[in-house]
């Protein structure tokens, strides 16, 4: 499984709002300069977030984005699941696993799932606070 750069992004973009979360909008051409990522493919991903609920729009000259839950409330696995769907490593496991005729008898299908599980447990153990505060850290660094 690979996390495509629009999962790398949105968790980029969500961190951004959060360490720059100051209680007024953040312009998403700001969020665009310091990341260092396309302002048109920030506004595709930025859209997403929104029609989730994950952030809100705020209209106007000095509008932008804001979270709309704290950043402890975010896990690193609901946005990469938002972005990139199930995470599962193969079709035969996950969510929505396709059908297989081997599955049954299959050996390697524990190893499937053992994967999803990890990861799982790692990117829903994770939440956008967590992220800040690494990214604090690494400013004192």
């Amino acid at each position: 499984m690979k996390i495509s750069t629009k999962g790398r992004y949105a968790l980029r973009l969500m961190l951004d709002l959060a360490v720059h979360d100051t209680g007024t909008p953040i312009s998403l051409k700001d969020t665009a300069r310091r990341q260092q990522i396309s302002e048109k493919y920030l506004e595709q991903i930025i859209s997403l977030l929104n029609r989730a609920g994950f952030v809100k729009s705020i209209r106007g000259a000095q509008g932008g984005y804001l979270l709309t839950r704290s950043p402890e409330e975010y896990t690193v696995g609901e946005i990469l699941r938002l972005t990139e769907g199930d995470l599962a490593p193969v079709g035969c496991v996950g969510e929505n696993p396709e059908g297989c005729g081997r599955k049954e008898g299959c050996a390697t299908v524990v190893i499937w799932e053992k994967i999803l599980e990890a990861v799982n447990s790692v990117v829903d153990g994770i939440t956008l606070a967590d992220m800040v505060s690494w990214q604090e850290q690494n400013r004192e660094i």
